[in-house]
């Protein structure tokens, strides 16, 4: 099977016309000419209507997107001097850890960019109790945004997606740490400006900003450690030193700064608390870009700037750091029993999720590495989905709250109720589903971890972590009881419109797809996962 794919895709690649680098500056340059136009032009005297901002949005997105599959066809490498006097280079490249996040992040902003193409009828909601609440809408209604407003945010989500893109083909630290930050920035005006407007919204954004501040300030230590005592910032020459010339107690401390920098983005227990407070604010858009992108930066840096660059460092802590990706598998699990807005169920949902990716990382080995890789595209698609359907209903709804007696979506909404089932089922991780490897791969990596962790405990996280995939389906459980079931009758709410389902289409299809043959992934990790290993 494996030798049939590689087969296909390297017949894929010959039908594809190798433009070398051109295909980089696909990816990139829509992106960032689209932003900068929209941020200009949405505020000259003659702007572009609602609809052109809109098409332009998605067509920098879409033409990006093709851009990135040209990168994972050919793998073009882009070398040029960048600060000749400090040895740093701008470098793009693409290898097999990094084009699975690549294609993710292409699809997930083409879907951001989508979904607000058409806004949703107006939330059609009749108190039922004094507990019930007044109608607020999280979504923007971008029919009542100024131009430079709708510019904005959609400048916004273009700059967010530029940023990963970058950090997840920079070849230099130097040039990972600047795509690192320039997701910063947009995605606090997304919270801020774009997020409910009956929530605390400026809290969020200031929380999102200082967190990421501070591990962005760990990171860049930790980076500029490493910088030092290797004489380079090429990624590539860290990896192929793998610790060289850097003493055990150096190692030791590089690591434990840059898994704290990097924890925070993931986040992992107890760096946690600020992910449900943003994800339940910003806008939906900005909340698929967070899960399905942006704290991939997170476990995505581990792998390339921890595991294979200070290796003995990471040994030293990934016990530490196996227990808590394993405890907020628990923690945010028994969160998802009790959490009465289903945003923010979700929001914890990923946390546990992003815990098992944890738990595989600190495993040492080559399947638990497969396993979070795995896990973080599974993660991303799932994440998005849900963030999709739950943002839609939240609109329709006026709030998300649970427990307000709603009608059941299999009969006032069975389109939008059918994808929460997909995506809820998705979560639990059912086989043949896209959660179902990285879960079971991290859990069998734990089971086994390499030589130099400690079996007892990390087998004790094995059965922990099993646990949590058991609570999982009681909260799916709860979810679906709750949502697709309902309790009432009326008044129904409108299905889901065109953008929305054909945002939840390319989501869905891709969930299954991964879930049905996780080969696709598995083989473009493959060689790569060996050489980070190094075992």
């Amino acid at each position: 099977m494996t030798d049939r794919l590689t087969d296909l895709a390297r017949a894929t690649a010959a039908l594809v016309p190798d433009l070398g680098t051109a295909w980089l500056a696909l990816a990139l340059a829509p992106l960032l000419l689209v932003a900068v136009t929209l941020l200009v032009a949405g505020r000259w005297p003659t702007a572009p209507g609602h609809t052109t901002i809109r098409a332009l949005a998605v067509t920098a997105t879409s033409a990006s997107a093709l851009g990135v599959a040209g990168v994972a066809l050919h793998r073009p490498v882009l070398e040029l001097p960048w600060i000749p006097g400090l040895g740093v280079w701008l470098r793009l490249q693409a290898d097999g850890l990094s084009i699975p996040l690549l294609l993710l992040t292409a699809v997930v902003s083409v879907v951001a960019t989508l979904l607000h193409l058409h806004v949703p009828p107006p939330a059609r909601h009749t108190p039922v109790s004094d507990e019930d609440v007044a109608v607020t809408s999280p979504i923007p209604d971008v029919r009542s945004l100024d131009v430079p407003g709708l510019a904005t945010y959609h400048a916004c989500l273009l700059l967010v997606t530029l940023g990963a893109l970058v950090a997840f083909l920079a070849g230099d630290a130097i040039l990972f740490f600047v795509g690192f930050e320039l997701v910063l920035v947009p995605m606090w005006v997304l919270v801020a400006r774009y997020g409910d407007p009956g929530s605390d919204r400026d809290g969020a954004a200031i929380r999102f900003l200082m967190v990421t501040v501070i591990g962005s300030t760990l990171m860049l230590l930790g980076l500029l450690g490493v910088a030092t005592a290797t004489g380079t910032t090429d990624l590539s020459r860290w990896a192929e030193l793998r610790g060289q010339g850097i003493p055990p107690a150096a190692q030791a401390v590089l690591a434990a700064v840059l898994l704290l920098g990097l924890a925070l983005k993931i986040p992992v227990f107890p760096l946690h608390t600020w992910l449900p407070w943003v994800h339940a604010t910003a806008p939906t858009a900005g909340s698929v870009l967070l899960a399905a992108v942006l704290l991939k930066l997170g476990t995505y840096g581990i792998v390339r700037l921890v595991i294979p660059v200070v290796p003995e460092g990471f040994s030293l802590w990934a016990p530490l750091l196996g227990g808590l990706g394993v405890t907020g598998v628990i923690w945010a699990a028994l969160a998802c029993l009790v959490e009465p807005d289903l945003k923010r169920l979700i929001a914890w949902s990923s946390i546990a999720h992003l815990g098992f990716v944890v738990l595989g990382l600190a495993s040492g080995t080559q399947t638990g590495l497969q396993a979070a890789l795995f896990g973080n595209v599974a993660h991303g698609l799932i994440s998005a989905l849900l963030f999709v359907v739950v943002g839609g209903l939240k609109h329709r709804w006026g709030s998300a709250h649970l427990s307000v007696a709603r009608a059941a979506l299999r009969e006032g909404a069975p389109r939008l109720g059918a994808w929460l089932v997909l995506g809820i089922a998705a979560s639990m991780g059912l086989p043949g589903l896209a959660g179902f490897w990285g879960e079971i791969g991290a859990v069998y990596a734990a089971w086994t971890p390499a030589a130099d962790r400690p079996d007892g405990w990390f087998r004790l996280y094995a059965v922990a972590a099993a646990v949590g995939g058991a609570l999982a389906v009681a909260y799916g459980v709860r979810v679906l009881h709750e949502v697709w079931s309902g309790d009432r009758v009326e008044p129904r709410i409108p299905d889901a419109v065109r953008t929305e389902r054909v945002a939840l289409r390319i989501l869905g299809v891709l969930v299954v797809a991964v879930g049905v043959l996780p080969v696709l992934l598995l083989t473009v990790t493959e060689a790569s996962v060996v050489a980070v290993i190094g075992r």
